[in-house]
């Protein structure tokens, strides 16, 4: 506890700062500034020769925010989700999601490994745009054991999030969709929530309630991106075990294979399942939102800390390429299926 104390208070400090500057520019959503501020503390206090040793000092708290409290945030996440909700949209709707779903991934995982990203970099960015952004990133960086590839995806799919709130209403002056097919464009196409809610309500009630209901269909998909991610890990942990006794991946001891369903997981599961039953009082949905957000941006902060901006720039450029790439791509197919969606 000593020796994370120091980061897990500069992360509820940074998110702190976030929601504050969320404040003044609303346009750019919360757990997106989370990112940005984790980024810029780390950079700048690299480069002030009397803080730099303070960089050391928060890591350990940082990367335990990044890893325990993302957890937890994703299983809070679950309570957002209604099951009456997504039969609201229709079955077609809902197949065209699913399909764009698998399609995005594999479009952007194809287009990451062209570029040749290292190491797991391409499936946590195609995890990234899929489903949710940053939130999923990290919940696939867990079940895989690859949170050290994870602030680079992050980066980039904040980078294009971002973006997607500017462009995507100014691509709708020229495509002209309706309210309602507008926010279902931005519901699957624009990565993080809290990034859809911002591109959504650009157009108005109506195409932000359809937005978020499209973007909270594809956060179900997290649970079985999460459980797929797993199993190399387990497969792994098993050969391992059979051989020596002891986890190759560093989470399991005697031969022991990580649970098939990540403990996170599990837990989004089940709030989604005491959401939609209605076991959750309505007054407690605000403060479990609260929670959620904090926890997530404590460690979208943390994150954040990991990103190191002059290795960035050196060896970021072919990474933000093919995010750039991909992102274009995820618009121009989630147009096609508005179509699917809203028959003539």
């Amino acid at each position: 506890m000593r020796e994370i104390l120091p980061g897990l208070i500069a992360a509820a400090i940074g998110v702190t700062c976030a929601f504050l500057v969320h404040q003044v520019v609303p346009v750019i959503p919360t757990m997106t500034w989370c990112v940005l501020v984790g980024m810029l503390a780390s950079n700048v206090i690299a480069f002030v020769p009397y803080f730099a040793r303070w960089r050391a000092s928060l890591r350990p708290g940082m990367s335990f925010a990044g890893k325990r409290l993302m957890r937890l945030g994703i299983a809070f996440l679950g309570f957002q989700l209604v099951f009456a909700d997504v039969l609201a949209l229709g079955v077609v709707s809902v197949l065209s999601i699913l399909a764009l779903v698998i399609l995005a991934f594999g479009m952007t995982y194809g287009i990451a490994k062209a570029f040749r990203l290292p190491g797991d970099e391409p499936f946590l960015l195609a995890s990234g745009f899929a489903v949710c952004g940053a939130s999923a990133i990290g919940a696939v960086s867990q079940a895989r054991g690859t949170e050290k590839d994870a602030p680079l995806p992050v980066a980039l799919v904040t980078l294009c999030g971002t973006l997607a709130i500017f462009v995507l209403p100014l691509l709708n002056g020229f495509v002209g969709l309706s309210a309602q097919e507008f926010g279902w464009w931005v519901g699957a196409s624009v990565h993080d929530v809290g990034q859809v809610v911002a591109a959504g309500a650009t157009a108005g009630a109506v195409a932000l309630s359809m937005a978020v209901l499209v973007k909270l269909v594809r956060v179900l998909t997290l649970a079985p991106i999460a459980t797929l991610a797993s199993l190399p890990g387990r497969r792994r942990s098993s050969v391992s075990g059979g051989a020596s006794g002891s986890s190759a991946t560093g989470d399991t001891r005697n031969g022991k294979r990580p649970p098939l369903v990540p403990l996170f997981i599990v837990g989004f599961l089940l709030a989604f399942a005491l959401r939609s039953l209605g076991v959750v009082p309505p007054e407690l949905l605000p403060v479990l939102q609260m929670a959620q957000e904090v926890l997530l941006g404590s460690a979208l902060v943390g994150l954040g800390f990991g990103i190191d901006l002059p290795s960035l720039a050196r060896t970021g450029g072919r990474s933000a390429l093919a995010a750039l790439i991909s992102w274009a791509a995820l618009m121009l197919v989630s147009l096609g299926a508005v179509r699917l969606a809203f028959p003539a």
